[in-house]
């Protein structure tokens, strides 16, 4: 298995893969699937230069996918990135999260940023540990703000400094 930029051409198995984790109510805030299309400027954002957007390659399958993400999307946050992974549901449970955090944290200096943020829902227990063993440390919480089939959940920030102070 590699890790490459994604291209356009994976766009469906990204789509797929963000798809496969809405019905758990674990991972996102969506509550319906989305479409290729809605994804369209997510992906056209997520330049190689600025917000990468990487693949696991295993074979002719997509594994999952790991982003950075603008934060807030003013100048002043410009080296801080919130970090997203997916995985494909036949490839959970392998320690391709974990191999995926350990790249977005080598590679952060690349791309100048100095903090990696987490947002993950606080039922997510093994997202979270997950974050945590990488030294990722709780930055906040946002108490009852999503409601998943008429349950509130809660938001929990985490994030970790990359590198040396400016």
């Amino acid at each position: 298995m590699h890790i490459r930029n994604a291209l356009k051409s994976d766009l469906l198995a990204i789509v797929e893969i963000y798809n496969s984790t809405i019905a758990s109510r674990m991972v996102t805030a969506d509550l319906e699937p989305i479409s290729i299309e809605s994804r369209e400027a997510w992906f056209e954002a997520h330049g190689p230069d600025t917000h990468p957007l990487w693949v696991m390659q295993d074979g002719d399958q997509i594994a999952g996918w790991l982003s950075y993400s603008a934060f807030y999307g003013r100048p002043a946050y410009r080296h801080t990135a919130e970090v997203s992974i997916y995985l494909h549901p036949e490839y959970r449970g392998q320690g391709l999260g974990r191999r995926f955090l350990q790249e977005a944290i080598d590679r952060a200096p690349e791309f100048q940023f100095h903090t990696l943020l987490g947002f993950i829902f606080s039922h997510n227990q093994p997202s979270l540990k997950l974050f945590q063993s990488f030294g990722f440390s709780t930055y906040g919480e946002l108490p009852n703000v999503a409601v998943l089939d008429g349950q509130e959940r809660s938001l929990t920030i985490l994030g970790k400094r990359i590198g040396e102070d400016l």
